[in-house]
């Protein structure tokens, strides 16, 4: 587990965010479990002892972020739905929002897709996908009580919608598909019209 209980000083901080940084780029090139803690620390040039100031081990890190990239996409959502006028205004940003920051942190994307299939991580990327349903669903149920969407299940279209984007940044990270605006827009269009492309 994570030390959390200690309190950094900024430069702590810094430190602690450098070595979950150089770390999640080399587990994401190199892979978790061929990447060792000597690797991360000669990569910044520090010595363990630095490493498990912060870190109780190398899962530790990983969870750590994991969590961190959890955390900071939640807040690019609440961010980017803040001024949304309408429950489908809001959902509407709170893809795209959640589309952009995937393919701007492709690294943070390919290391959610390797825990997901790692029972050490399993359970903390389902915890985070159901936070991921839930948030949407409220936005979903919120269209259907003003008449906007068809009422329905809103946690399976939220589950729906999340599917979308993750086989979308998925094709980015393989290199089958760039994402230009364009890509980005029909995928929100997608998720919000479905496949007729309909408003009404």
């Amino acid at each position: 587990m994570a030390v959390v209980d200690r309190k950094l000083t900024q430069r702590g901080e810094e430190r602690r965010t450098q070595l979950m940084e150089f770390a999640a780029a080399r587990f994401a090139q190199k892979g978790f479990h061929p990447t060792s803690v000597a690797e991360i620390v000669e990569g910044i040039g520090v010595g363990k002892g630095v490493f498990y100031w912060y870190f109780d081990s190398k899962e530790a890190l990983l969870r750590a972020i994991l969590a961190d990239a959890q955390r900071d996409l939640r807040r690019r959502q609440r961010a980017a739905i803040t001024d949304g006028a309408t429950p489908m205004e809001r959902i509407e940003r709170g893809i795209r929002a959640s589309i952009q920051w995937s393919v701007n942190h492709t690294d943070h994307f390919r290391l959610v897709q390797f825990a997901a299939t790692d029972e050490q991580f399993r359970a903390g990327v389902l915890k985070g996908q159901q936070v991921a349903v839930r948030d949407a669903a409220v936005h979903i149920t919120e269209a259907m009580e003003a008449g906007e969407i068809a009422s329905g299940d809103a946690a399976l279209l939220a589950q729906f919608m999340i599917g979308v984007h993750t086989y979308l940044v998925l094709q980015v990270v393989q290199g089958q598909i760039e994402a230009t605006d364009a890509v980005i827009d029909a995928a929100v269009s997608f998720c919000l019209h479905g496949v007729t492309g309909q408003r009404s």
